[in-house]
């Protein structure tokens, strides 16, 4: 009689765990990258009235008799199954989709999320409602160009908007398209008109050292009674009231100023790039790489300078030898050689930012610029349901969980990130009501067996 009601008691205890679960799961349906518990159950030990005998020649087997003594709970497991997406807008907010969880720094302990409801504290560090700092690696510059290097341990991201980004001299300007074949060569003579009509000119805004602006104007002319070459004519600012002294060179030493502002750009007889030669004979494209060294001066900015010129120095790539892309070529067809890209800006300050599907943070300037900030973390795991809630959306590995694999997103199974949108809760509110009605049921069903017996039990009392 009394393992009736024990089995019983077991039913009404487990079967209310399973209530608890469902109503965490029902309240935090709306709680962003929330995953949702399971609960199952398992029979417990059993008393063997009887045991299993074999069959013999006269009679045959027999089962085990045996009596159960109730139930437990097998497993509370947690369901990383993706949720649905948010759409925010707000550039902060992250998603993932596919498999793997945040970093936080929370006081020199690591913890995991799925929620990305992230924000800028006043240092511009990345933060999760808590004040947890988001981990991920910031860029390093190194000789002026971004890097990005994700073997490095994980830190703080920092997004300092509103910071400076320094003015930059123009190093490279980048050539490309073509010369027309058929321009006419200048004659002995010529009037004004007739060498403007002989010359294809190009201009491009270039920076000094300080920021200022200056117009790099490159004009290519054909040299008469030589064919496949062209004089190239480099000014920058033609139109200053103080001169900048242009020159060209290919010397080891940048030209000085009042040297040769000219030099020959050659084709061969199939219209690819062969060569550019200085006003001293030296040439480029041995190396495969056709280029001009460009000097100009600039007033300084420093008292003690007195007004005094400082040189500048770029470097025009004028394309590979034999090169048809990002290259100046001469085939008969209408002139469109021009400068497509240049290195330099005026200073700026960071207006805004954006996050990639890889998580990386990209700053954009008031300067037309844009750079690589850093990177957001993702943690993957072995095993994910073995991780430990610890409430505030968060997680900790265990030792059954296996070592977080920390890397960029899209990377060794881990998911891409989506920014200005957030992961839902996983939970399925039809599953868990219907959820909830077996329970009770089970519940119920549990109380009756507990009644049941105690009546039994009070007829053994009422025998005389």
């Amino acid at each position: 009689m009394m393992r009736s009601l024990f089995s019983g008691v077991s039913g009404l205890q487990n079967h209310q765990t399973r209530m608890d679960v469902i109503g965490n799961n029902i309240s935090n349906v709306n709680t962003h990258g929330f995953k949702r518990n399971r609960v199952t159950f398992q029979d417990m030990f059993y008393q063997n009235l009887q045991g299993a005998s074999r069959p013999t020649d006269t009679v045959g087997g027999v089962n085990p008799q045996q009596v159960g003594l109730g139930m437990n709970i097998a497993a509370i497991d947690t369901l990383h199954i993706q949720g649905s997406f948010q759409t925010t807008g707000v550039g902060t907010d992250l998603a993932i989709s596919g498999t793997g969880f945040f970093v936080l720094n929370d006081r020199g302990t690591e913890l995991f999320t799925r929620a990305g409801t992230f924000s800028l504290d006043r240092n511009g560090t990345m933060v999760n409602p808590g004040g947890m700092k988001v981990q991920g690696w910031m860029a390093q510059e190194i000789d002026g160009v971004q890097f990005l290097d994700t073997s490095r341990n994980i830190e703080n991201i920092v997004i300092p908007v509103g910071a400076k980004d320094p003015a930059r001299a123009t190093t490279i300007v980048n050539f490309d398209s073509n010369l027309d074949k058929r321009m006419p060569e200048i004659a002995e003579g010529a009037t004004y008109l007739e060498m403007r009509q002989a010359t294809w000119s190009t201009q491009q805004r270039i920076y000094d050292a300080f920021g200022e602006t200056h117009d790099l104007q490159v004009e290519f002319t054909r040299v008469p009674g030589v064919p496949n070459s062209w004089t190239v004519r480099v000014d920058v600012s033609p139109q200053n009231d103080i001169p900048t002294n242009t020159s060209v060179g290919l010397g080891e030493l940048p030209p000085a100023a009042g040297g040769p502002e000219m030099f020959t750009l050659n084709f061969d007889n199939y219209g690819r790039l062969l060569n550019s030669i200085d006003a001293v004979g030296n040439e480029s494209g041995a190396m495969g790489y056709v280029f001009m060294n460009v000097a100009f001066d600039v007033q300084s900015a420093y008292p003690e300078d007195d007004g005094a010129m400082v040189r500048q120095n770029l470097r025009l790539n004028l394309g590979t030898v034999g090169g048809l892309v990002n290259s100046i070529t001469q085939f008969a067809e209408r002139s469109s050689a021009r400068i497509f890209e240049q290195d330099g800006h005026r200073m700026g300050y960071m207006e805004n930012f954006n996050i990639d599907n890889n998580g990386i943070i990209t700053g954009i300037f008031s300067n037309d610029t844009t750079r690589v900030l850093g990177q957001v973390a993702m943690a993957s795991f072995p095993n994910q349901g073995g991780l430990e809630k610890t409430g505030n959306n968060n997680f900790r590995a265990t030792s059954n969980s296996g070592l977080a694999n920390i890397g960029a997103s899209g990377v060794a199974g881990r998911g891409t990130m989506i920014a200005g949108t957030l992961e839902m809760s996983n939970v399925d509110m039809a599953e868990q009501f219907t959820d909830m009605i077996i329970t009770q049921r089970g519940f119920q069903a549990n109380s009756r067996t507990i009644q049941t017996s105690d009546q039994m039990l009070q007829e053994i009392l009422n025998l005389r």
